[in-house]
């Protein structure tokens, strides 16, 4: 079983390709600077290979793409098929009280994550953008799951996770 783990940030995408049966990372990199000027991806294999590739990066769903291309690659790829992959699993910062666990996506799941755009704004944005890259890029047959940083933190008693600030804010 082959996991790819994706770090979406506003104007960067963090991969892992782990094969789950030795828990050994096949490939890992970076794309940076999406939307911006002097894109690149950054490839690196567990056997040593180190790649880096510009190539313009509008938004997210090329980002993926190009994650595609370089894991396929016919001279340094780590796997012939997409369909090797069995599940993508994405970081989320802010699940807010919301998602207290690790979760499937559906479109519910992405509302409720957008939903909370406001108490992390740079980061679910982009976690959102992600997701549906990932979607667009690998279909809708690989299983995404979203873990959320927040959700660490929710078995913590109450008195450990509130900040010292007017209750009335935490109801907002």
């Amino acid at each position: 079983m082959k996991i790819l783990v994706i770090n979406a940030g506003s104007s960067s995408l963090k991969y892992q390709l782990i094969d789950m049966e030795n828990e050994k990372t096949l490939a890992k990199g970076n794309c940076e600077r999406i939307g911006l000027e002097e894109s690149f991806l950054t490839y690196k294999t567990s056997n040593g290979i180190k790649k880096t590739i510009h190539v313009d990066l509008p938004n997210h769903t090329k980002a993926f793409e190009q994650v595609e291309k370089a894991l396929q690659h016919e001279e340094y790829g780590v796997i012939k098929s997409i369909e090797e992959i069995s599940a993508v699993g994405h970081r989320i910062v802010q699940g807010g009280a919301k998602f207290l666990n690790s979760i499937l996506v559906t479109n519910d799941v992405i509302n409720g994550i957008e939903e909370l755009i406001p108490l992390a704004p740079l980061h679910n944005h982009a976690h959102v953008q992600g997701i549906k890259a990932c979607i667009n890029t690998f279909g809708e047959e690989i299983p995404q799951v979203v873990v959320f940083d927040t959700a660490f933190h929710s078995t913590m008693p109450e008195k450990a996770y509130l900040y010292p600030i007017p209750y009335e804010y935490y109801e907002k």
